[in-house]
């Protein structure tokens, strides 16, 4: 067996342990295995008909607004955790944790963007996103789906409607749907920006 196979063999019986603690969250993860590793369906070989064509994107909701990066951008989707907090950093961010044995900073998003604070949820999940060699996992308000969105759906005009004032310096676009509308964040103007390197109090 390859290296690669052992890999996603690996991947899919973590997944596999997730479903009974969290279903949702581990359809989610299974689905950002099989499009991180190319494969469709399960390790049996089975396959699934083709779907929508347009690069993957996991869509998350904050302040009631649907946002979405790119699915190969994402590490994982987990539930909070207790964190570790770190001293003389700013308030948003949370502190660190262990993800999957690397120590990871968490930044609630909703800080980060100055908007309204509300309590953590049933629905609160913290995403995972790698940049280059940074991975920082945000506290959003829920995760949703993951969805193929065709480039020909992605307007590039970040003044357009349907992004507010809050995402426009992160956003790289605007995606328009059937019934909804969706902010495209820029994961690496995010996570490089300068207001995310000061993070030091």
């Amino acid at each position: 067996m390859s290296s690669e196979d052992q890999k996603k063999r690996e991947a899919f019986a973590a997944i596999q342990q997730l479903i009974s603690q969290s279903p949702s969250v581990a359809a989610l993860q299974l689905q950002l295995a099989q499009g991180q590793f190319g494969v469709n369906g399960s390790p049996n070989g089975e396959t699934s008909p083709p779907a929508i064509v347009g690069e993957q994107y996991l869509v998350f909701s904050l302040a009631d607004r649907e946002l979405a990066v790119k699915a190969e951008l994402v590490q994982g989707v987990e539930r909070p955790v207790e964190l570790t907090p770190v001293p003389n950093v700013v308030s948003w961010v949370k502190g660190v944790m262990n993800l999957r044995g690397s120590i990871v900073s968490v930044v609630d998003l909703r800080m980060f963007l100055d908007l309204e604070q509300v309590p953590y949820t049933p629905q609160t999940r913290l995403l995972s996103l790698q940049a280059n060699e940074m991975v920082i996992c945000l506290a959003v308000d829920g995760v949703s789906e993951m969805l193929p969105i065709p480039a020909t759906a992605i307007n590039g005009n970040v003044r357009q409607a349907i992004i507010p004032s809050w995402a426009a310096p992160y956003a790289m676009g605007g995606a328009v749907l059937p019934n909804r509308g969706i902010i495209i964040l820029d994961v690496a103007r995010l996570l490089f920006s300068e207001k995310m390197q000061r993070y030091k109090a």
